[in-house]
């Protein structure tokens, strides 16, 4: 389970995102697994997102997040589509970064059964 420890606002990202309405209330992302797809322009895509990869990093640095933003927009590789994948690559260049081990997509964040 994602303990959603860091609370990431709109104000508090560097670039601005679309806010798909329509798809604001469907499911999130809350841990793995999950194979939906991730829409890295979705505002409401975005915030879950970098708020359970700033919690698996236990990092609440400002720097780190508009990093996260950088490699979750423009950098990402395309064919990187899933919450899951996202997850698993932004925790693995961003702890890499950081000098953290991350084991390279074997983190332990479980979706919490509800």
């Amino acid at each position: 389970m994602i303990s959603m420890g860091i609370q990431i606002n709109p104000s508090d990202l560097y670039y601005k995102y679309r806010r798909n309405k329509e798809l604001r209330d469907e499911p999130k992302f809350t841990g793995k697994p999950d194979s939906n797809p991730y829409d890295r322009d979705d505002l409401y895509d975005v915030i879950p997102m970098l708020s359970a990869v700033m919690d698996e990093l236990q990092c609440r640095d400002g720097n780190v997040l508009q990093r996260l933003e950088e490699l979750a927009g423009d950098e990402m590789p395309k064919f990187i589509t899933s919450r899951e994948e996202v997850f698993d690559f932004l925790v693995n260049v961003i702890g890499d970064l950081l000098g953290q081990p991350t084991g390279r997509g074997a983190s332990n964040v479980v979706r919490e059964e509800a």
